[in-house]
């Protein structure tokens, strides 16, 4: 559940952002522009130079959907904040990117559990101008649509590992291509630069069977050997390998489950 409402576009199809709300993509722009200028891969670079994201307001979905459209086709469409998974897969497979309009509050400046403006825009819509990963994440949506619940969450783990907290080798560094990480200050920094996690080579049985918490920094990333390995990815039966996953089951958690507090 979240307490954020999604503001609505008016007749011209425009959000009409608050002088605060500008004032909080400011800061938030400004503050992840200098983390992520030497972690991010060259895609994302490349990708967040050819949208020109505004710096002194919040950008309109227009201004992005022009970009995209010539890049690779893709679009962002404004969603309520939270949306299921068959609505979720749905627009993927369309080639449509679903972006909550609203913007995090200053209480939650540095961190909040559900993807915001901010996080949908500057953390992912970049990689959506690369066209392997433009793919990888349409398939993904084609093959969502048709899967069962159980198949869907294991396909989950997939996004999570890649598309939200992924890694990938560059002339033989680690540099950063995941929208979660992109968007989080202190993983940005985190996932590159801390002996705690594990950085491991992306296996797909692993991945599906992996198990992540959102609410933590990850313990373990997924590094790609390039971004064509997305593409590579759906030139396998991926949905043979979630029914693998299944059956085999999750693999140890890396991490404590999460107190709930039942008083």
């Amino acid at each position: 559940m979240t307490h954020y409402r999604s503001k609505p576009l008016d007749k011209h199809g425009r959000i009409r952002w608050s002088a605060e709300e500008n004032r909080i993509w400011h800061d938030l722009i400004h503050r992840q522009h200098k983390r992520v200028e030497n972690r991010a891969c060259d895609a994302y670079l490349s990708g967040l130079a050819m949208l020109d994201l505004p710096t002194s307001k919040a950008p309109q979905l227009s201004d992005i959907n022009h970009v995209l459209k010539a890049q690779t086709g893709w679009q962002v469409v404004p969603v309520p904040a939270l949306i299921d998974f068959e609505h979720f897969f749905a627009l993927l497979a369309a080639k449509q990117f679903p972006v909550a309009t609203f913007l995090r509050s200053r209480d939650e400046f540095d961190y909040l559990q559900e993807p915001d403006f901010f996080h949908e825009v500057f953390g992912h819509c970049a990689m959506l101008t690369h066209h392997d990963f433009a793919h990888f994440t349409q398939v993904y949506g084609q093959l969502g649509e048709h899967a069962s619940h159980t198949q869907r969450v294991y396909l989950a783990r997939l996004y999570w590992f890649t598309v939200e907290f992924g890694l990938v080798k560059q002339k033989g560094e680690c540099k950063i291509y995941g929208g979660g990480i992109l968007s989080s200050p202190g993983e940005t920094v985190y996932a590159l630069e801390s002996p705690e996690p594990e950085r491991a080579a992306f296996d797909l049985q692993t991945v599906l069977r992996t198990p992540y918490r959102i609410d933590i920094m990850q313990p373990v990333y997924f590094v790609l050997e390039d971004i064509a390995q997305l593409y590579r990815l759906t030139c396998l039966d991926v949905m043979n390998q979630v029914n693998q996953a299944i059956r085999l089951g999750l693999l140890p958690a890396r991490f404590k489950s999460k107190e709930v507090n039942h008083a």
